[in-house]
């Protein structure tokens, strides 16, 4: 096989051997072979069949999909056994990409997400031009020129991310609101830090921010990126000796958004040059905001001095939505993916699938998936057969001995002190909260819990459960290990606790 005057040589299957051949058709079958081995034939006929194809050109194989959710799917979840197949194929692992195939008319489906780049035709392969993912995590603002917006059947990633597409519940309400004041009082709320569990929207608020700012002429002037890419280029300027353009970069803009903040943990050299950015931008009354996965209090190991600059600006949570935000997911993600989705399996998704939004995402890439291979309509029956791994493995049955224990670890109290008749503070109060986690995440009945945390009436569980309301509603502080959290905070770090089993 020759591409651009060099020849490759592959191994192919042949009973229990492996030979030489050089041609294409071979490889690819190959290879197929290999990575149905691997996954199984079953799922591999699943999510690959014949909608699937292959594109190798010198030490970068292209796996093509369809549809923008298949090819999420598979790189999310066949990377290492395409790798593995490869390896074995191929005698080596080249660079994987994944892509959407272009449609009849040689127009992506699905163009330039955040993490995409257009790849000019290669005559090599014969490939029209495609949409890949090379593994980037995202682009920064400053990296993207300004470009009008896209037509219908182009929607990116970049440009989906708005507040208009920003479904607002009681989780995250706060947060959004408070991402709006900094673009009408910029400045004036800085820093900004949104926190909380993965795939909860903090990266969709960021960009949104991001989209009003360039659409208020800030253009350049606006970046985006994430701590790894700070980090990343701060290396680099060292390495290189551009410094004083790295700082020029970012210490010269009006809004500055770092995402994934607690990946600086750790990483001395840049947490102090990060430092020194803040500072620069604080006291040039710019904005700044952050986006971490957990709150400030649980950040230390980020430095007391940039600590105490966090702590000096404003702190929004950012919790898992709610059924009807996530209802309102499901509708906005099927709109994004052009997906027609009856609204009873929009119902059944956003009921089972409690989690985050990749989740959610998932479960339509699944419905389209297996839609087309299998050519039938999305139906509730379809979406309930065909979801039914993901929603089992999502629902970790959780006990009331779970709750007892992941409350008493957070708090550092004694499980037997949530069965003991004590009516302090600092018992009392980690005891309702127990109580209302038990009525969210269990199906236990009042009785049951009541009976659980030392043999209290229903009346009790009901009670409690309306003080912890309350309690969320003002936004009130709970002590916890001597020292005073948010409610909203403690839920979270319980939670965080069930969820790691």
């Amino acid at each position: 096989m020759h591409h651009d005057g060099v020849v490759f040589a592959r191994l192919v299957c042949a009973g229990d051997a492996w030979e030489v051949t050089t041609d294409d058709t071979e490889i690819v079958s190959a290879l197929h072979r290999a990575l149905a081995d691997r996954v199984g034939t079953q799922r591999f006929e699943l999510w690959f069949g014949s909608s699937v194809r292959f594109a190798l050109e010198d030490d970068r194989l292209t796996v093509l999909a369809p549809s923008l959710f298949l090819r999420d799917w598979i790189a999310a979840n066949f990377r290492s056994e395409i790798a593995a197949a490869c390896a074995i194929v191929l005698g080596k692992c080249p660079h994987v990409d994944f892509a959407v195939a272009p449609t009849v008319d040689n127009t992506p489906r699905d163009a330039g997400s955040s993490r995409q780049s257009e790849n000019p035709t290669n005559p090599a392969v014969g490939l029209p031009a495609l949409v890949q993912d090379h593994g980037d995590r995202r682009q920064t603002a400053a990296d993207v020129p300004d470009a009008d917006p896209p037509a219908p059947n182009r929607r990116n990633d970049r440009h989906w991310f708005t507040f208009d597409t920003f479904v607002v519940g009681p989780s995250n309400k706060t947060a959004r609101t408070a991402a709006e004041m900094i673009l009408d009082q910029p400045g004036m709320f800085s820093p900004l830090l949104i926190h909380g569990p993965t795939s909860v929207g903090k990266t969709h608020l960021l960009q949104s921010i991001l989209a009003a700012a360039r659409r208020r002429r800030l253009g350049a002037s606006a970046v985006y990126l994430t701590a790894e890419q700070f980090t990343t280029h701060f290396i680099e300027a060292l390495r290189g000796s551009g410094l004083p353009n790295f700082r020029e970069k970012y210490r010269g803009v009006k809004l500055l958004a770092i995402d994934d903040l607690q990946f600086f943990r750790g990483k001395r050299s840049t947490l102090v040059e990060l430092l020194y950015t803040v500072d620069t931008l604080v006291r040039r009354r710019q904005q700044l905001v952050f986006a971490a996965d957990r709150p400030l209090a649980e950040l230390g190991d980020l430095g007391p001095e940039l600590v105490a600059r966090l702590a000096a600006g404003n702190q929004c949570p950012i919790g898992r939505p709610d059924y009807a935000a996530r209802l309102g997911i499901v509708d906005q993600m099927a709109r994004r993916f052009n997906l027609s989705v009856p609204r009873e399996v929009c119902e059944f998704i956003a009921a089972r699938l409690t989690n985050h939004a990749r989740e959610i995402s998932g479960a339509l890439c699944r419905l389209q998936a297996t839609s087309t291979a299998l050519g039938r309509p999305i139906n509730l029956g379809m979406a309930q057969e065909a979801l039914a791994e993901m929603i089992r493995h999502s629902h970790r049955v959780v006990r009331l001995t779970d709750i007892q224990k992941a409350v008493c670890d957070v708090f550092g109290i004694e499980p037997e002190s949530l069965q003991a008749g004590r009516r302090a503070k600092r018992v009392s109060q980690p005891r309702m909260l127990a109580m209302w986690l038990a009525r969210k995440h269990t199906r236990a009945a009042l009785s049951e819990i009541g009976h659980f945390f030392g043999r209290r009436s229903h009346s009790t569980v009901v009670s409690a459960q309306k003080r912890v309301d309350a309690w969320l509603a003002d936004n009130q502080e709970i002590e916890l290990a001597d020292h005073m959290f948010r409610v909203d905070d403690a839920i979270q770090r319980v939670e965080r606790m069930l969820q790691a089993g």
